[in-house]
């Protein structure tokens, strides 16, 4: 298994958990440690142990967004941030999934093929946030705290957040939220829709392992990546053509061994047994 430094990265089947892992600077991002997340992302993909995975950060902290140091190298003009340390890992269908809307910077996320649960667990800010959205589900602790912080450093909606935070929270509380950078708390964020619940602090890990485990034991490991593949893609075409496209990989979805084995469950009266996927 490849040794982090910047990040944690765990399986315990069904789970893989990934870690952002700088603590004492609140898990702020740097070039070499978004490289590592990525890396550890295609390893969760390529692992049959793995349904789904949990992204949180160490200590008290989600992610402050990217690291200082870097942005002051940034506004003088400078390459800041540190650079990759691993090579460009091929995380998520991006090419399946089609890559002039998957394949730009942490958008690669949405591709991944199986869920991503990002477990909130305290101050979530900038691109940390950006990353947070991109998720497929968000669980955050009562104490999280979240900002955009853009405005106030002189920036715009950076890292898609003008395309999810719209998506998820409707076009006012996403201007709100872009335009004054304020601070906002777990439940307030529940309320908006920018996370799908807010739980007690010491709840907020475990939460979302609880869901992936659920997944595992109910639902087709294909099946929720051909789920999550079409809920992104469709929110980029025209109604006409996602029904089609939806009709087309119901007619696909008939055919597989884990139809058979729903049904079969089902009228047995048991735990479903679906395969696995690697990647």
């Amino acid at each position: 298994m490849t040794e982090y430094e910047l990040i944690k990265y765990d399986v315990d089947d069904p789970i893989a958990t990934i870690t952002l892992n700088r603590p004492e600077q609140l898990n702020a991002i740097t070039g070499s440690m978004m490289a590592e997340m990525k890396h550890a992302m295609a390893a969760a993909e390529s692992d049959d142990r793995v349904v789904g995975i949990v992204l949180t950060g160490a200590g008290r902290g989600f992610c402050a967004g990217a690291d200082m140091q870097g942005l002051q190298a940034t506004s003088r003009g400078e390459r800041g941030g540190g650079g990759p340390t691993l090579e460009d890992a091929d995380a998520g269908a991006i090419d399946e999934m089609g890559r002039d809307n998957f394949g730009v910077t942490y958008n690669y996320l949405m591709a991944v093929r199986k869920p991503i649960v990002a477990a909130i667990n305290g101050p979530c800010a900038g691109l940390g946030f950006a990353i947070a959205m991109l998720c497929d589900i968000r669980l955050a602790s009562d104490r999280a705290v979240f900002t955009s912080a853009f405005v106030n450093r002189g920036l715009i909606a950076e890292h898609g957040l003008s395309w999810i935070l719209p998506r998820v929270a409707g076009p006012a509380n996403a201007l709100d939220i872009l335009w004054t950078g304020r601070k906002f708390y777990g439940p307030e964020a529940a309320q908006m829709g920018v996370v799908n619940r807010s739980v007690p602090h010491d709840r907020v890990v475990p939460e979302a392992e609880n869901y992936v485990r659920a997944l595992a034991e109910r639902s087709a490991p294909t099946s929720l990546k051909v789920i999550k593949q079409q809920v992104y893609r469709h929110l980029m075409m025209d109604t006409g053509d996602a029904l089609r496209e939806s009709n087309e990989l119901m007619a696909e979805s008939l055919q597989r061994d884990d139809f058979k084995e729903g049904v079969a469950s089902f009228v047995e009266r048991r735990p479903p047994k679906f395969q696995r996927i690697t990647s």
